[in-house]
């Protein structure tokens, strides 16, 4: 899946501060979900505190918690709303709970992510504490995946091409009926069905695909278009799955771009450039290499081969997102191949490579592997052949 290019928000570097802290729910926030190891739905207390980790929690999920999460303490949400009442509050809100956790434990300032809610960090600057908000991730060593992580992703990943396998698998039993349209199972072939399909797959794999991308045809031509109603042969579709695994948390994502049938002279042009450009990047992708480097190899490959990307007729087409991006708990982060920005590689990035060409009459184009970056080279995680017709 393509990452956006909107330049990050800059604010205060990661500072020398009391303790680290973050309240939110960890099925949704990556740096969280990373520290504990916890899945909880909603919002809650976690931070750390002289090198070790607590958690704080609601009766509702303390013995989940002291289970499942990889910490050092869980406490008891509770007992501190019990202090709170005797010191006569009538609410319980986060923020005076939240200033009688620190207090207690005698933490005066704090390190939070920039997501943390600003209402909240107002809220502990006027009970006296001094908040500081760090830029990008507050654990930077998320970037650099370990063995056991580069395990889930892959794993992830054979989920993602279980869902690619479905797709294709579909496409082959389906017929090219004379009036051009695509029959599969007694009915009209759609890109519901076959997302339909691909979510069977990569489900029996323990994964989940939300909002993957079918699209056909002119579809294909918006690069995050996720594409509806009926598919048509001889034009190109792209799949592309992102799922995460339902028990670790880490995500897959490929790409591939097929024809139901005989593609153009044309497609078969611009499939064979998305190919090369590919197998470029892979095999310039080592440590010390910058992800600007990548790309511009890539840019300037299309552009050697006459594939040139601008505004025609008042639309964006050719090549103009991004060669790749970090993948890990999150389907977009850091480091990036391309963009703004200029992150240097490093053994244990786990990133994307997915050069397209997008042009209206013909159609969309991309193809994406995930790799790890090595201290020699890569190692691809993605075994799915790369094909464009399917007869």
């Amino acid at each position: 899946m393509i990452s956006g290019m909107n330049p990050k928000f800059k604010t205060r570097q990661l500072s020398v501060t009391d303790a680290r802290l973050i309240v939110a729910a960890s099925e949704t926030q990556a740096d969280l979900l990373f520290a504990t190891g916890f899945f909880a739905p909603d919002p809650f207390i976690f931070f750390i505190h002289r090198g070790r980790k607590y958690l704080v929690m609601s009766d509702l999920e303390i013995d989940r918690a002291k289970a499942q999460a990889r910490v050092h303490s869980v406490l008891s949400l509770s007992r501190y709303e019990k202090m709170l009442r005797k010191e006569g509050a009538k609410s319980f809100e986060t923020a005076p709970i939240l200033a009688k956790v620190l207090d207690h434990r005698g933490i005066r300032s704090v390190t939070v992510p920039g997501s943390f809610p600003f209402g909240l960090a107002e809220q502990l600057r006027k009970f006296g504490f001094r908040v500081h908000v760090s830029e990008g991730p507050i654990f930077p060593e998320r970037e650099f995946k370990t063995r056991a992580e580069t395990r889930e992703i892959r794993k992830a990943q054979q989920a993602a091409e279980a869902g690619v396998a479905a797709a294709i698998q579909v496409l082959r039993d389906s017929r090219i009926r004379l009036d051009g349209t695509l029959w599969w199972n007694g009915t009209k072939l759609t890109s519901q069905i076959l997302k339909q399909q691909i979510s069977i797959a990569v489900l029996e794999h323990g994964c989940v695909a939300n909002r993957t991308i079918v699209a056909c045809g002119e579809q294909g031509v918006d690069p995050h278009q996720e594409g509806s109603g009926l598919l048509k042969p001889h034009q190109p579709i792209i799949i592309d799955v992102f799922p995460r695994s339902q028990r670790s948390g880490y995500w897959g994502d490929i790409t591939r771009t097929v024809v139901k049938g005989r593609a153009s002279a044309r497609l078969k042009a611009q499939y064979q450039a998305v190919y090369e450009a590919q197998q470029l990047a892979l095999q310039e992708i080592r440590p010390g290499i910058s992800g600007r480097a990548v790309h511009q190899m890539v840019v300037s490959y299309f552009e050697r081969q006459g594939f040139v990307t601008g505004t025609i007729k008042g639309r964006m087409q050719g090549f103009f997102h991004g060669t790749g991006h970090g993948v890990g708990l999150e389907i977009h982060e850091a480091p990036r191949l391309g963009g703004k920005g200029d992150d240097c590689l490093r053994p244990g990035h786990v990133v994307t490579v997915e050069p397209g060409l997008y042009y209206a009459g013909t159609g969309g184009v991309r193809l994406e592997d995930l790799v790890v970056v090595t201290p020699t080279g890569i190692w691809n995680l993605t075994r799915f052949p790369k094909y464009l017709e399917i007869k």
